[in-house]
């Protein structure tokens, strides 16, 4: 069998066991599988696949079908451009948190260097390092109360080429954490508990709950960050927070009862409110 006709029968695998990106996942399967980029196995799909190469493509395969992520096999997912290692304690990033990113950098455009920002519940630090990496002015600091998150953020930083401008530490949001910061930024855990077991397989089985319970109504972790938040910002700094589907009413709410002003609201690519901008009076 050719590579070629190895990632034909494997889309077709998953699309019989009901994956709905059946074929871009089969090809990003199989260049994990054989070990090699997306050009090369374009280019050599005329070549036979070795035995070695046809079981880890099978086992892969089972482990997809049977409704593991893919970027939970292959350990690794990608936003801003960048890799980012995953482990069971990290939260796979999202596309739509890109949204924050952005919203975040044009928000601080004008602030003068150099930078100081925090990231409460970083994860696997993909918000902190893809702003450090268009701020190169800029220094962060991590937070997360999960000891495997934060050492999960630290190795990406390494890797990455951050590690001498990031630090990362394990905290319940920022109870104990001295300093100013002249960007804050969170994509808190903000699904409501009884939401949680309505959630896909894909998420409710590989992403760590630490990262989706918001509590009861799904605003638990806001409240806490505007808590804390306004000792921490330097004058003239800014939050900026991942908002859940149908959540910008509810938590603009509670930071102007934490005196806050909305300085803006970003839509993500589907039209739907993700993040929103605050700043102090």
């Amino acid at each position: 069998m050719t590579r070629s006709e190895a990632v034909r029968e494997a889309a077709a695998k998953l699309r019989q066991a009901g994956v709905d990106e059946a074929e871009p996942d089969a090809r990003l399967l199989a260049r994990a599988a054989f070990g090699v980029d997306f050009a090369a196995l374009l280019a050599s799909g005329h070549e036979p696949v070795g035995p070695s190469e046809q079981a880890r493509l099978e086992a892969m395969l089972a482990r997809r079908a049977a409704g593991e992520p893919t970027d939970r096999i292959l350990g690794v997912r990608e936003f801003w451009g960048m890799p980012f290692r995953l482990t069971p304690e990290t939260l796979s990033p999202r596309p739509d948190t890109e949204t924050v990113v952005a919203a975040a950098l044009k928000a601080v455009a004008q602030l003068a260097g150099p930078l100081e920002i925090l990231d409460l519940g970083v994860g696997s630090g993909c918000l902190l390092l893809a702003l450090l990496s268009e701020r190169p002015d800029a220094r962060g600091v991590g937070v997360d109360r999960s000891p495997g998150a934060a050492a999960a953020a630290r190795a990406n930083a390494a890797s990455l080429g951050f590690g001498d401008r990031a630090r990362f530490i394990v905290g319940d949001w920022a109870s104990a954490l001295e300093g100013r910061f002249g960007l804050i930024v969170s994509n808190p855990p903000y699904i409501p508990r009884p939401d949680l077991s309505g959630l896909a397989t894909e998420v409710a089985a590989h992403d760590p709950m630490l990262a989706l319970d918001g509590g009861e109504d799904g605003l638990a972790a806001y409240a806490a960050i505007l808590r804390t938040a306004p000792r921490l910002l330097t004058a003239g700094g800014v939050l900026a927070m991942e908002l859940g589907v149908g959540q910008r009413d509810d938590v603009v709410r509670l930071a102007q009862e934490a005196g806050f002003v909305t300085l803006g609201v970003e839509d993500d690519l589907a039209g739907i409110p993700r993040a929103l901008v605050l700043g102090r009076p």
